[in-house]
């Protein structure tokens, strides 16, 4: 309890304020005058230029004809006439100043006073014609009076026009130093451009996420947990002699958590945290990347033990002298050489680790990779079944589930799920439940936004004639009922004839989430991806367009165990992948090696089409019956297909398919 809570009731409010704070009260700082900018001078320095040129440029004739003219000459009241162009100004003598000078104050366009006390009394344009000219020189002879011819003096206008183009000119370059310095205000907008954009985490200031957020990435939490406890507790790790790491790189796809665990430190440890991505230290100005960098381990350097973070690192880390179309002077590799000395060069860095994150650790340089700058690559791969059942706990936490919700069938239902996609899978369960106007979110809510994200938005809206029902029918019933009856396959979900997304139809399958894949395995996969194609042969004696996706799929796998892999007899083992991608460019083996290879590929996926149709021909009843079932359903599930084709082959060694989804029929 503080002191104020002890002090008894009438005591005063202002007291109690003392005691707590325990700090005595601050004096208002004293009244400053207005700060004066020196943007103003410029501002002063123009507008006297513009009036000087305006009050030279007064006068308070009037403009008058030129038969008005002639007849002032006629009375003898003109004294001089100044020709400037087009324009005479007119000079009265004093009989004609005491006379004719009335008139409203009209000034001839940009003329210029003879001096500054004087000014013309009238003025008039001259006629168009060389005569006019002839005949006021006549005049002037006959009556008296000087006539004098000048260049028309624009020296005002000129002035004004450059004063302005200045002015314009510097109010474009200080926009362009505002915009490149990231907004700062102030006279001192260019000295930032080569400052730091690092978000500055100290002080208390949290992200308020905590290794306890993170689930389904046990092994990276516990590398990241070190580092953290290195910084909590240094004397545990340096009385054994042990020295802080460097650096740790987190390497994996996207979405699988690297950002989220770099926030989790980021809670954690209780030292000032440098947030940033690598496309901040990209500019357009040369060195500028190179001095972001040294301003932020400076910065880091200064506040250490300090940890800075760098997401998607290959912005700037990659492999120098790789791409020719840049030269070695090129602003992306300089940045790099600064990065590189920065995190472990001739000077000492003690205090600070660097983590950086990134998807493309195939493209980054050798140097950043090294032992002493990033000490450790952490590998934060795609969850498999059991880490996927800790992130849907993890997101179903903030949900109103219904008992019908299993989290054991949804871990197994999101084969290949990242952590950002079982995330967006629980919103789109909350989403479709909230459309249904329910209470709360039912596991076929769950099942809904499975097939939202795998396959699209249903369109039951879309054209589709009689004859591209019953062909797309039977092309889904072919998957079924090959894939069903090969104990390699992959197990049967569902199939629908519904369009989603860009498809006409599709089977769901529970793929096996195997380590390692024989040649049999992939073969039974490939017949299964062909039964659709074989399905139409079989039962229309033709083919159609609809199997684009399947023969890409097909495709791919056979080169791969032509190529890759080393599953093909004439080939044998041998494997032409090349992980480092230097071969993009060049084949690896001669022109009949490429030949044979052709006829390979060429040969497996023949074989398998064929097998596919065999299978078919051998169950053309059942093929009829199902797709029937299709046509009058347009949805059935794994145990309307059992009822039809009897139990799976080696469905006992299905450890995925006794957590299939059960859904009703619709």
């Amino acid at each position: 309890m503080s002191e104020a809570k002890k002090k008894p009731a009438g005591s005063k409010a202002k007291k109690s304020t003392k005691k707590t704070t325990g700090r005595s009260p601050r004096k208002s700082p004293p009244k400053k005058g207005t700060s004066f900018n020196f943007y103003w001078i410029y501002g002063i320095v123009g507008f006297l230029l513009l009036a000087s040129i305006l009050y030279n440029s007064g006068g308070s004739g009037g403009k008058i004809s030129y038969k008005e003219f002639k007849e002032f000459v006629e009375m003898q009241y003109v004294d001089k006439v100044i020709s400037r162009g087009i324009v005479c100004e007119v000079y009265f003598n004093e009989d004609g100043k005491n006379s004719a000078s009335d008139g409203e104050v009209n000034n001839p366009p940009g003329f210029i006073s003879e001096s500054l006390f004087r000014s013309p009394d009238k003025w008039f344009n001259i006629p168009s014609g060389e005569i006019y000219r002839e005949e006021i020189k006549n005049l002037s002879d006959v009556s008296n009076f000087d006539y004098e011819e000048e260049p028309v003096n624009t020296w005002g206008k000129e002035m004004f026009s450059w004063i302005f183009f200045l002015v314009i000119m510097v109010v474009v370059w200080m926009f362009i130093m505002r915009r490149m310095s990231g907004g700062a205000t102030g006279g001192n907008q260019i000295f930032n451009i080569g400052k730091s954009r690092a978000k500055v985490m100290e002080k208390g200031e949290s992200t308020n996420v905590t290794f306890e957020d993170v689930a389904g990435v046990d092994e990276a939490k516990e590398e990241l947990e070190e580092i953290v406890d290195f910084l909590m507790n240094p004397g545990k790790y340096t009385k054994l002699g042990a020295k802080i790491p460097t650096g740790a790189l987190l390497v994996g796809p996207p979405g699988t958590g690297k950002t989220l665990l770099a926030k989790a430190v980021a809670g954690e440890a209780n030292v000032p945290f440098f947030s940033l991505s690598g496309s901040d230290f990209v500019e357009m100005f040369v060195g500028v990347g190179a001095s972001r960098v040294r301003d932020l381990f400076k910065q880091a350097k200064e506040k250490s033990p300090a940890i800075i973070f760098i997401d998607e690192i290959d912005a700037i880390g990659r492999a120098r002298g790789k791409n020719a179309n840049f030269s070695s002077n090129d602003e992306r590799e300089n940045t790099l050489n600064q990065l590189l000395t920065e995190m472990d060069g001739f000077g000492t860095n003690s205090g600070v680790i660097i983590l950086a994150a990134t998807n493309r650790a195939d493209v980054l340089d050798k140097a950043l990779m090294r032992a002493g700058r990033f000490d450790r690559q952490i590998i934060v791969d795609m969850p498999d079944v059991n880490e996927r059942k800790a992130i849907f706990k993890v997101h179903l936490h903030s949900l109103k589930l219904d008992k019908t919700v299993d989290v054991e069938k949804l871990s197994n239902q999101t084969p290949g799920f990242s952590g950002a996609d079982i995330a967006n899978v629980c919103n789109e369960a909350a989403l479709f439940a909230a459309r249904s106007n329910k209470k709360t979110v039912s596991h076929k809510d769950f099942d809904e936004a499975i097939d939202r994200i795998v396959g699209g938005l249903e369109k039951r809206s879309k054209v589709i004639t009689p004859e591209e029902k019953k062909t797309i029918a039977f092309h889904e019933a072919g998957h079924a009922i090959v894939s069903w009856l090969l104990e390699f396959a992959s197990p049967l979900v569902k199939v629908s004839i519904v369009p989603r997304g860009q498809s006409l139809g599709a089977a769901w399958y529970m793929p096996h989430e195997r380590k390692i894949t024989t040649a049999e395995q992939i073969f039974h996969e490939m017949c299964a991806a062909l039964g659709g194609r074989a399905a139409e042969q079989v039962v229309f004696g033709k083919i159609s367009t609809g199997a684009l996706s399947d023969l890409e799929k097909v495709t791919r796998q056979a080169s791969a165990m032509v190529t890759v892999y080393g599953l093909n007899e004439k080939i044998g083992n041998i494997s032409y992948y090349d992980s480092s991608g230097n071969s993009n460019f060049t084949k690896p083996y001669s022109e009949a090696t490429a030949k044979i290879i052709d006829e390979e590929v060429s040969a497996v996926i023949e074989k398998a089409y064929n097998t596919a149709k065999d299978i078919l021909n051998s169950n053309r009843d059942k093929l009829d019956a199902l797709a029937s079932e299709l046509l009058k359903h347009e949805v059935i599930y794994k145990e309307d297909v059992e009822k039809i084709l009897g139990p799976r082959p080696g469905a006992a060694s299905d450890a995925d398919s006794e957590h299939a989804p059960n859904p009703e029929s619709e």
